[in-house]
């Protein structure tokens, strides 16, 4: 099993270059930073982890400019989005982006991807939350047809360019995975259509994981693919709950790590390499 971190980045936890050095370090395989442009004050949308959103959300770095950042200290370590809100970015700029970061890093580059569950947030980027999902399905379809063709072009509902050139291209072929969020009543066919693999959070209300990891490989064959790989966010760091999710066929388990100081934060990671050493 490989091991990865998520951390909101702030101004008050531990330096991002610090974390990915440690966690190179230490065994993890990658690190997965969130995304929340803003947090409007209206609080309309309520947040699925509890009835407080916390503070962490309203403070978060850019992703990729941080990823960037991390990138260019360490060798190995993976470089993820936990989740890109790609339903607020534009996909010409974000495929750029992604591809910048993928030619930088050496092909390091993980796309966690969702359609986002923050309404207002969403309006404020001209979106509408009832069509976002054919949004995403759109940007995603352009992106890959951005990383993948010499002339891309794309015409759909939301998105629509004539043949273009963008460069560079990802380092990683066809380009980097896409890893789908989520675990709503359409996300596995979501994962079918346009993803790489799957990336719920763990402890969250809803269907048994064994049972949509079951449903998910099924359907996967039945479309003629091989197993699609499924890591947890926020996996228990502990012995058994590693090997539950072994069982289950869980290829990557995610660590949650709170936005807290260096002297909070490496303790947990020295904790959680001894996971590693046991288990990857």
């Amino acid at each position: 099993m490989k091991f990865g971190a998520f951390i909101f980045p702030t101004d008050y936890a531990i330096k991002a270059i610090e974390l990915g050095r440690a966690l190179e370090e230490r065994g993890f395989e990658s690190l997965f930073f969130a995304e929340h442009s803003h947090i409007p004050a209206s609080r309309e949308s309520p947040w699925g982890g509890g009835p407080e959103l916390p503070k962490m959300y309203y403070d978060t770095f850019d992703p990729f400019v941080t990823l960037a950042a991390v990138a260019a200290t360490t060798e190995r370590l993976r470089l993820g989005t936990g989740i890109a809100l790609v339903i607020q970015r534009d996909p010409i700029h974000l495929a750029k982006e992604v591809s910048t970061l993928d030619q930088l890093s050496n092909g390091r580059v993980i796309l966690g991807i969702g359609g986002g569950w923050n309404k207002e947030e969403m309006r404020d980027h001209g979106t509408d939350p009832a069509r976002r999902w054919t949004l995403l399905r759109e940007r995603i379809e352009a992106m890959k047809a951005i990383w993948t063709q010499s002339k891309p072009e794309y015409h759909g509902e939301f998105v629509d360019f004539p043949p273009m050139y963008q460069w560079p291209k990802p380092v990683q072929k066809p380009h980097p995975p896409i890893v789908v969020g989520g675990n709503g009543a359409n996300t596995l066919k979501r994962v079918l259509a346009y993803g790489d693999e799957w990336m719920p959070i763990g402890g969250r209300p809803g269907p048994a994981l064994g049972e949509r990891i079951a449903e998910l490989q099924r359907m996967a064959a039945e479309a003629g693919r091989e197993p699609i790989p499924v890591s947890i966010f926020g996996a228990a760091a502990n012995a058994a709950a590693i090997e539950q999710l072994a069982e289950l066929g869980v290829s990557r388990a995610v660590f949650a790590l709170p936005p807290e100081p260096a002297e909070t934060v490496l303790p947990l990671l020295d904790a959680q390499a001894k996971l590693i050493e046991q288990f990857g």
